[in-house]
């Protein structure tokens, strides 16, 4: 699946921003339907970790403790796009977000950068104090 994140930006401690990833089908025909989404970050000098994830199969949705309350993950099916919806934004929110596709469902695979297959391109987040 090719994915094109955007919403990125500058915004004060406390501000919101909403992140949009489109997908389209991939080579393999794979559709947004039968794709779970994810969203990461990656800070400079850091790992990229996990932030949510919506399950395709089951439409559960979960989060990182430091964003859990904040931010909130949703699917547009008719627009082929999932969307981070974050609220009360941190400095420590800082990063640069990706979206991601996987073809597993549960918890522990959806929470893991291995289990994705198809990655976009990232959207710069800065949150100033």
């Amino acid at each position: 699946v090719q994915l094109q994140a955007s919403g990125g930006g500058l915004v004060q401690a406390g501000g919101s921003l909403r992140l949009s990833c489109t997908a389209s089908v991939d080579s393999l025909g794979r559709t947004f339907r039968t794709s779970s989404m994810g969203w990461f970050r990656q800070a400079p000098g850091k790992d990229r970790e996990f932030v949510a994830a919506m399950s395709y199969r089951t439409r559960s949705t979960w989060y990182a403790d430091s964003v859990k309350g904040r931010f909130t993950i949703s699917r547009d099916s008719a627009r082929n796009t999932v969307y981070l919806e974050m609220n009360n934004l941190r400095p420590e929110d800082t990063a640069r977000y990706y979206c991601a596709t996987s073809p597993y469902y549960t918890y522990s695979d959806l929470t893991s950068t291995h289990k994705y297959d198809s990655w976009g391109q990232g959207t710069q987040v800065t949150v100033s104090s």
